[in-house]
């Protein structure tokens, strides 16, 4: 929900993580900009530029096997989910926006790697457009805060 009270973050210093993030290019322009901003965000909370790896798939369904083959680099402390999946006139949003979801989920179990999942479900270009910042920033907190939490864990 857009401005809920998501509490207080507990650690966020990335200066230690590796964060793979995978793009869907289907609606470029919005989730172009998500990465940028998720980038940043990852930036501000001390990961170098240079363990931040960013790739791109042709959508939505395509980011979970891009996703795997990242988890299975054992690489990463943390990886990152982006697209934007606007309702059209059929079915095709369900199946798209349930499958990436259920993929992305499923990766994040099978390889005990914290996986933010910032990929909008959304059912027209303003809700997109209000989403785009602050959903893309809380992957990147999400990401971070996960990779600390699971690194403490383990």
């Amino acid at each position: 929900m857009q401005g809920a009270d998501k509490g207080q973050a507990v650690n966020l210093d990335g200066r230690e993580l590796r964060v793979g993030i995978v793009q869907a290019r289907f609606n470029d322009q919005l989730t172009g900009r998500m990465a940028q901003v998720c980038i940043d965000e990852l930036k501000a909370l001390g990961v170098a530029e240079d363990n931040i790896r960013h790739v791109t798939v042709p959508g939505a369904l395509e980011v979970p096997v891009a996703l795997q083959a990242m988890a299975e680099s054992d690489q990463f402390d943390a990886l990152v989910a982006l697209g934007c999946i606007i309702r059209g006139e059929t079915y095709h949003f369900e199946l798209v926006a349930n499958e990436s979801g259920a993929g992305v989920t499923r990766l994040t179990l099978d390889y005990q790697l914290p996986i933010a999942n910032a990929i909008l479900t959304v059912e027209n270009d303003a809700q997109a457009e209000a989403r785009v910042v602050e959903k893309s920033r809380d992957a990147a907190r999400v990401a971070v805060e996960m990779a600390n939490l699971l690194d403490e864990l383990l």
